[in-house]
């Protein structure tokens, strides 16, 4: 009971954004016209990741579903998220907190690399790009890469298993551990061929 009631009364003090100076509601792009909603959940974030909270997420509420208007659409959902995602890692690094928080961003899959009609793209989980930050793995790197038509990966191709092996590695878990055996057949959250991605890690 002592912990439920520690995390109901802390709560309107995390949420409240009134104890932050406004260059940093400047940073996040707080009340900015385009940026104000993911920017109220980015810093949110990093008050949550300040009391210790082992997972947060963010999600944006705009459709990067981009079927129609491909090009039109990516800029003005990325002048949504920009800003804030921008300030949520140079907030978490000058507070000294990106050293031991991992920020991962991305989907499910991208988009296909040929135009289909009206100007749209379909799905494509055969080549798309996600992002690490901080906590261990290491900065400025590019890892992998499609055909010149970004439609097959041809070098060091990560499967969703390899990122979520990869990912536990980085929590500190060994996804291997995580098996069990049901009807005949082992599982686990990489299935059985996950690997962790080394070339990646700090």
């Amino acid at each position: 009971y002592e912990l439920a009631f520690r995390m109901q009364s802390i709560m309107p003090q995390i949420m409240s954004l009134g104890d932050e100076s406004k260059e940093t509601l400047d940073l996040y792009g707080v009340d900015g016209k385009q940026t104000d909603n993911f920017a109220r959940q980015c810093l949110l974030a990093r008050k949550f990741a300040e009391r210790g909270v082992r997972y947060i997420q963010v999600s944006t509420d705009y459709t990067w579903d981009h079927h129609q208007k491909v090009k039109d659409g990516t800029i003005t959902e990325s002048a949504k998220v920009d800003r804030p995602i921008a300030g949520l890692l140079e907030d978490l690094a000058r507070r000294g907190l990106l050293e031991d928080t991992l920020v991962l961003w991305g989907a499910e899959f991208g988009r296909t690399p040929m135009v289909e009609n009206g100007d749209g793209r379909n799905h494509h989980p055969k080549g798309f790009t996600m992002w690490m930050a901080g906590g261990g793995v290491r900065p400025g790197l590019s890892y992998g890469a499609t055909d010149e038509y970004g439609y097959r990966p041809v070098e060091n191709p990560v499967h969703m298993h390899d990122l979520h092996a990869t990912l536990l590695h980085i929590l500190g878990l060994d996804h291997k551990r995580l098996t069990y055996r049901y009807a005949g057949r082992d599982f686990r959250l990489t299935d059985v061929f996950g690997n962790v991605v080394h070339d990646v890690l700090a």
